[in-house]
């Protein structure tokens, strides 16, 4: 074969072998790069979804830390009725709501689980929650226990306390750092799309061969779209929900302030209906009284009018006995004063005024007030074993809790049984009985054999309202006063009970740092003031005749020069008329003006005057804004009580600051 044949057949051979490798070369480029824009629609798919997912995620979190704060805030609102209302189903919702802000807490916990970024913030969030809901529940707790001033004023201090200010500051952290987020999330969103329109501008440059893939990419940037477009609805939905949800947070909130102005003015209100409320209680118990009262109160008039009668008769022929028969009758006048003033001094409604207390001497001191109001039927014993450790509490409260649970015991024996009484010394272990802290405390025990009570009512018994007793045979209030009574006072109260068996009572009550020595001492200090002063002249303001004569007599007696005035309105000419009176002695209730406007409608000349009110009304000597620091003297009193109140009066400097004294008629 010639060279140039040769070389013909090389190239048309070449060019067979080219027209033969050309369609696979064109079908391997179109498969490579059908390959390659399948592998990069893919990429772009793939990405588009975890970003729209990542987005999702995002509003889901922003979704649930405005419900958190809602939840919250509706908690707090729902607890402010409780405190204004004292309704327990309102005290329940709080309790609902409160957990169901917990459980969405914990689903915002659950869906950050994977976000470093807020690890710490919801952390944070937690633990702040935890404290809030502890505080909280504090209020709670002590408006259920009647402590509604308490309560108030706690609220009050949560409302500006740092841990919900913290609340307030981690959720705004939370969504800020989520909507960073979010603004970084639709950013890959967009380059995602702008990824799949790279891809389609590259399908059609390979023609109508690619014309199935350009279509695929069409359909797939098209259904990309649309879901972004429903994405960017879904925002708009929340970003609309949110504002919404923030609307309705600045409306609880004005609620929220609203319900505080109204706590504000209400305040006075509910102080007079709790007072009202423990003065029922107490003029419930005194009402129980009135019978076995006024028995003793008419034998003591017996011993008095008799011991007069005799007297009178004996006096010209045997002074001796007719001595003896005035003793009597000042002795019957004395009882009868005491007995007076003892039932006054429990039915008085006061605040809490604790001082150092001779736990025996306080069973004693009650012993005819318990026969008195359980009845001759039930047997009373006291074991007086505390030997000298006194306890650090209100007196008038303390009676008033041992005389309800006397009343207890006696309508659980049905008015016939045994009844005890008993005082003891124990040393204690921290947490050994209930919260009580190491140290020595005195016991109270109250034990009877009546009808028991069976677990379900023993758990039951300290819940305010709460009662086994008929409709109108109790509030079931007693046994809860007393509960918050001894808890105030730093104590614990426990109950043993078996059903047919009886019941038995115990209280356990710090042991004051004051022992007998020491109010032994205080007693002899005052026992040894001088009651003799210099003669001077005094006016004396009475309406009742007979009580201005006794007085003036008594004057009289002590060696003074007393000027009588019968009635109030004639005080400031006599002062006038005697320029050297140096002491104004005045009853508090009189016809027209009382005592202290009396004083107060003196002219200024004789303002520095001092002024002794003698009053026989339990109330009058807790008014200390109508008495203006000035003293007062109960009726009745003995000729030494005078003196000694004289004398305390003469030697106390009046001030507008210094509190009124009491003077108590001598036994």
């Amino acid at each position: 074969m010639a060279d140039g044949e040769h070389q013909d057949y090389r190239f048309t051979r070449g060019r067979a072998v080219l027209r033969r490798a050309l369609p696979l070369l064109l079908v391997a480029l179109l498969t490579g790069s059908l390959g390659a824009l399948l592998y990069t629609a893919s990429n772009a798919s793939r990405d588009h979804s975890q970003a729209l997912d990542e987005q999702q995620r995002s509003f889901e979190i922003i979704a649930l830390a405005r419900g958190f704060e809602a939840r919250t805030a509706r908690a707090e609102v729902t607890l402010a009725r409780y405190v204004i209302s004292l309704d327990p189903d309102t005290g329940r919702l709080f309790q609902d709501q409160w957990r169901g802000a917990a459980s969405q807490l914990r689903a915002l916990a659950y869906a950050t689980r994977g976000s470093g970024w807020q690890h710490g913030n919801v952390a944070a969030l937690q633990y702040a929650f935890t404290a809030r809901g502890k505080t909280l529940n504090e209020i709670g707790l002590r408006t259920t226990y009647d402590q509604k001033m308490a309560a108030l004023a706690r609220f009050h201090q949560a409302g500006k306390s740092q841990d919900l200010r913290r609340i307030t500051a981690l959720l705004d952290l939370v969504i800020k750092a989520e909507n960073e987020r979010l603004r970084e999330r639709s950013l890959a969103v967009t380059l995602a799309g702008d990824r799949s329109e790279w891809v389609g501008k590259t399908s059609q440059l390979v023609g109508l061969a690619m014309l199935v893939c350009i279509l695929f990419v069409a359909w797939f940037a098209n259904m990309a779209y649309a879901e972004r477009r429903n994405a960017r609805r879904q925002a708009e939905a929340e970003t609309e929900r949110a504002d919404r949800l923030e609307a309705a947070v600045r409306e609880r909130t004005a609620q929220l302030s609203d319900a505080y102005e109204r706590l504000k003015r209400e305040s006075a209100e509910r102080a007079a209906a709790e007072d009202g409320l423990r003065q029922m209680q107490k003029m419930d118990a005194v009402g129980q009284l009135t019978g076995g009262i006024a028995h003793d109160f008419n034998n003591m008039l017996a011993v008095v009018v008799g011991g007069l009668e005799l007297a009178k008769r004996k006096l010209k022929l045997n002074p001796e006995e007719a001595a003896r028969h005035l003793d009597n009758a000042m002795d019957g006048a004395n009882r009868a004063s005491a007995l007076t003033r003892r039932l006054l001094a429990f039915a008085r409604s006061e605040p809490l005024l604790p001082s150092a207390i001779d736990p025996d001497g306080l069973l004693r001191g009650m012993a005819d007030l318990i026969d008195r109001t359980i009845g001759d039927q039930i047997i009373v014993s006291i074991a007086q074993e505390a030997a000298g450790w006194h306890i650090f509490v209100d007196q008038h409260q303390m009676e008033n809790a041992v005389l309800n649970l006397c009343v207890n015991a006696r309508d659980a024996m049905d008015g016939r049984g045994r009844l005890m009484l008993a005082t003891g010394r124990v040393t204690l272990k921290a947490g050994e009985i209930g919260e009580c802290q190491a140290g020595d405390y005195v016991t109270l025990s109250v034990t009877d054999d009546g009808c028991g009570m069976t677990p379900d009512v023993l758990a039951r018994v300290f819940e305010p309202f709460f009662t086994t007793k008929p409709v109108g045979k109790g509030t079931g209030l007693g046994l809860s006063q007393i509960f918050g009574f001894v808890r105030q006072s730093a104590g614990e109260i426990r109950i043993e009970s078996t059903p047919g068996e009886g019941s038995s009572v115990h209280i356990y009550l710090p042991r004051s740092a004051r022992d007998a020595a020491d109010v032994e001492a205080e007693a002899i200090a005052f026992a040894r003031a001088p009651v003799e002063q210099p003669p001077m002249r005094i006016l004396v303001v009475e309406d009742d005749p007979r009580v201005l004569n006794q007085t003036m007599a008594a004057l009289a007696e002590l060696g003074h020069l007393p000027i009588a005035c019968d009635h109030p309105a004639k005080a400031a000419r006599l002062l006038a008329h005697n320029g050297d009176i140096g002491l104004i002695i005045s009853d508090v209730l009189m016809p027209d003006m009382t005592g202290p406007e009396m004083v107060k409608a003196l002219p200024a000349r004789f303002r520095h005057l001092p002024v002794l009110f003698v009053t026989g009304y339990a109330g009058d000597a807790n008014d200390s804004a109508d008495f203006e620091g000035h003293a007062v003297l109960r009726k009745p009193y003995t000729l030494s009580a005078l003196g000694q109140a004289l004398g305390q009066t003469l030697s106390a400097p009046l001030s507008g600051s210094r509190r009124p004294g009491t003077a108590e008629a001598a036994e």
